[in-house]
Formats: C-alpha cells, structure tokens, sequence
C-alpha cells in the first residue's frame, strides 16, 4: 500500500468518525423544550410528585438513590401501596440499565428509592406509576447528564 493510499484511508476514517460523532449529538440530544423540573402533578393530577437526588449532581456510572416525594393533590401526604419504576434513554430506545426500587417509606410521602446507574450521558427519562388511595397515576421526570 502506497502512502498516499494510506493518508487518504486515515483522512477518511477520521471524516467518518467526526461526521458520526455530530449525527450522534444532532440526533441524539435532549429536546430544547425538555421539562427538566423535579416537582410537577402526576399525569392525571392525582399527586403532587417531587424527586430528590440524594447525591448531587447526579453521575454518570455510579449507583445513585433518589427520594420520591408524593402527596394527594390538597397537600397531604399520600398513603402509598406501591412505586414501579421505569424509564430509559428515549432517543436510544433502551431502558434502564439496573432496577431500582423502593428500600425505604420515610413517613410524610417520602420514599427512598435506590439502584439508580446511569450508563452514559444524555437524556434520560424515569417513570414512577404509583399506586394509592386515589387511585394510579404516573410521573415522568427528565435528567439530562
């Protein structure tokens, strides 16, 4: 193989590289219009939801707990029966990569969730469906690392 061969394979494989790794941050990022708040109503307005890291910031590739606050929509601290947690990274279509539950009720609606592990940065998205008096409802919160 000749050098100029040579020089125009490596010029090419870095075009590539380059043109993939801007593809990956124009089509992969966050939405501009993302609702980042970590307060907010359940999807139908039964509870008041607020999500707490316990370590700040949030990290990329370390385990991490949460704590889930929900109260009834007039303020009072709803009498939770049970969380499921969901969620994933929507522009790359996987879920989380562990499974993180609830290990604690604190008392006053607060729930300590833990086994959080995100893998790598970007947008991720957590689903809690919560199951109480009022009936079941969802919160979905955005964490973009």
């Amino acid at each position: 193989m000749s050098r100029r061969v040579l020089i125009v394979l490596v010029a090419a494989v870095i075009v590539a590289i380059a043109g993939w790794q801007l593809a990956m941050r124009v089509f992969m990022a966050a939405p501009d219009d993302l609702d980042l708040s970590l307060s907010k109503k359940s999807a139908t307005g039964l509870y008041a939801v607020s999500l707490t890291p316990e370590q700040a910031p949030i990290r990329e590739g370390v385990l991490q707990s949460f704590l889930l606050t929900v109260k009834t929509a007039d303020g009072k601290p709803a009498d939770v029966l049970r969380i499921e947690i969901a969620g994933g990274m929507p522009r790359h279509g996987h879920g989380l990569p562990t499974e993180p539950h609830v290990t604690a009720a604190l008392g006053d609606g607060k729930h300590r969730i833990e086994g959080f592990k995100f893998t790598m940065s970007g947008w991720w998205q957590l689903r809690f469906t919560i199951d109480a008096p009022p009936g079941r409802d969802e919160a979905d919160f955005n964490i973009v690392l």
